[in-house]
């Protein structure tokens, strides 16, 4: 038999009256559903994205179930002016910023033997590099307030070698490095940081970048035949930004079925 998908669960209002940003939430992959079911939870959420025209549709299809068009901002996380004025914005129109959403990553295929620097560069400056970036900005502003959430979306890549996949691999365990280290820095003002690993997330948007051979040789190697649903994720994501993760901080939560 054809393996089966769960229905996604209710909202329980998690993250009620939080505002809560999401980089990355254009399309139909991680960041929107985790856009999504922070919506469902009760937060007043804001969505990012470089693809100015996505983004502007997936705000259009969240104002039903916001209750109201979500704010939604361009940014180019690899530019730090571009980071910088999407937090301002964030609290300028809401007075505050509660949870952050680090979803904005860049993958690729490519032979460590072939890989060009600028392939290697650009994916690290991405996946890497703007998880930094915008975790420093919105760190800044949370422990002033002493309190608030960063999820990072790391990658079961972080842990296990894939061939084709170096650039990304290092990007998405420098995410991991980065958690639990910004963890430590900020607890004492209250904040926490951690992260979710995915293992296979289907979505169209993977197709660009990785081939199909690739992604149908990963969904054999999980444990239920199948990539998970990006909300699937986005639920761990929800709960690690809600009080129920409130003891938990520099952690990396796997959200996989997959075995060796």
């Amino acid at each position: 038999m054809p393996p089966t998908t769960p229905q996604p669960p209710a909202g329980r209002s998690l993250l009620a009256g939080r505002v809560v940003l999401v980089t990355a939430a254009a399309g139909t992959g991680i960041g929107y559903a985790a856009a999504e079911r922070c919506v469902l939870e009760g937060a007043r959420v804001v969505l990012s994205d470089r693809h100015e025209r996505r983004l502007a549709e997936a705000a259009d299809r969240l104002a039903e179930p916001a209750g109201e068009r979500p704010l939604a901002i361009p940014c180019d996380v690899t530019a730090e002016a571009d980071v910088q004025r999407m937090i301002d914005t964030v609290v300028a129109e809401h007075g505050r910023l509660d949870v952050l959403v680090n979803n904005a990553g860049l993958g690729g295929e490519a032979s460590i033997v072939e890989m060009t620097d600028e392939q290697w560069s650009t994916v690290l400056d991405v996946t890497l590099n703007g998880t930094f970036r915008c975790t420093r900005a919105a760190l800044r502003h949370m422990v002033a307030r002493g309190s608030g959430a960063i999820v990072n979306n790391a990658s079961i890549s972080g842990w296990r070698a894939q061939a084709g996949q170096a650039h990304y691999a290092a990007a998405k365990a420098g995410v991991m490095a980065l958690t639990r280290c910004a963890a430590l820095d900020v607890a004492a003002s209250g904040v926490r940081v951690n992260a979710v690993s995915p293992s296979l997330a289907r979505h169209p948007h993977l197709a660009k970048t990785s081939s199909e051979e690739l992604l149908a040789g990963l969904a054999t190697r999980e444990a239920f035949g199948r990539a998970a649903e990006p909300w699937e994720v986005a639920t761990v994501i929800a709960f690690l930004a809600s009080n129920y993760a409130s003891y938990m901080t520099g952690e990396v939560v796997s959200v996989s079925s997959q075995h060796p």
